[in-house]
């Protein structure tokens, strides 16, 4: 686990779990916000076990529409379906004897789920259209920013799943719970980030240390490494200085948007504000669904699904 910086006890603590866990056999489940670093851990689980001469495949399941999610995972034989010229092995497959990350799992649609399982426990796939059965031995880890047990119970997700996913339980605490860890990432990140653009960046100054003290990082950490990549780049001395990091826009965007969400006008019902918000979010986004996903705090699904619902309503977007 030595690609992860930490100076917090909760996730040494998380980390010491993870190194032992490495060594078994056992699905995980992590858990935690966006950009907390679940990817990241995930792959460390997966250098710190013994299948790590092997593949390591990562799958967003809601980056994928759910009519190829499918042929992804499981792979199809030729002729299954239309444009399928030739055999293709699935991720399943092509993870044989590593290890397979299966990204915002609580995207995936029931019917896949219950073909996901079986594959957890007879260790096997069938490829569309496929015949016989093919064995893998592959380790699952998933990831979710949802609770997955609140999934169950409003009837998203397989209980049964659940189970056989929910071995071992890593949940990643926020960066705004592990303030300490900061300055020590900011500081990796401008090690590597100046190296990266030919840059000579010290440090930070002390007026820029307090300001990303003090701010609440809705993002994580892939926020702050945004932020520091962006200081580095526009820094015009040896440290960045607050005014590079360009905190107070954030902060002043972060108002606004509160106080927008805050207003009502007379006649307006909670799906007419949850459309303003989402628009005004993609907006402020330049269009860019992954941002606007993130920081409205749904999937990417989720936020395609609505705008395809807005469209319909004749909403121009």
């Amino acid at each position: 686990m030595s690609n992860i910086k930490t100076a917090d006890l909760r996730m040494r603590e998380l980390l010491e779990l993870a190194k032992t866990v490495a060594q078994s056999k056992a699905t995980v489940l992590i858990q935690g916000e966006s950009g907390t670093g679940k990817e990241l851990l995930a792959n460390a689980i997966h250098q710190d076990s013994a299948r790590n001469s092997r593949p390591f495949i990562a799958l967003n399941c809601a980056a994928i529409p759910e009519n190829l999610l499918e042929s992804e995972l499981f792979g199809y034989e030729r002729g299954a379906f239309t444009g399928a010229m030739s055999n293709r092995a699935g991720k399943f497959e092509l993870a044989n004897g590593g290890t397979i990350l299966l990204d915002e799992i609580s995207e995936m649609d029931i019917r896949l789920q219950a073909k996901l399982l079986r594959v957890i426990q007879e260790g096997e796939v069938d490829r569309i259209g496929g015949k016989n059965p093919i064995p893998v031995n592959v380790r699952v880890i998933a990831t979710t920013n949802k609770n997955l047990s609140d999934c169950v119970r409003e009837g998203s997700f397989r209980q049964d799943l659940y189970y056989r996913l929910n071995v071992v339980n890593l949940t990643i605490p926020p960066l705004r719970e592990r303030m300490g860890d900061v300055s020590l990432l900011a500081k990796s990140f401008v090690l590597k980030f100046s190296e990266a653009n030919g840059k000579q960046i010290e440090g930070f100054s002390d007026d820029a240390t307090r300001l990303m003290d003090s701010y609440n990082w809705p993002g994580n950490v892939r926020e702050l490494e945004n932020v520091v990549e962006r200081a580095v780049i526009t820094a015009r001395g040896v440290e960045i200085v607050s005014s590079d990091l360009q905190m107070e826009r954030k902060n002043q965007a972060l108002l606004q948007e509160v106080s927008e969400r805050s207003q009502w006008e007379p006649g307006e019902t909670l799906d007419d504000i949850e459309r303003n918000v989402i628009i005004k979010a993609l907006q402020y986004h330049n269009g860019n669904r992954t941002h606007t996903a993130r920081a409205l705090g749904i999937s990417i699904r989720t936020l395609r699904n609505k705008l395809a619902d807005y469209r319909q309503l004749g909403i121009q977007i």
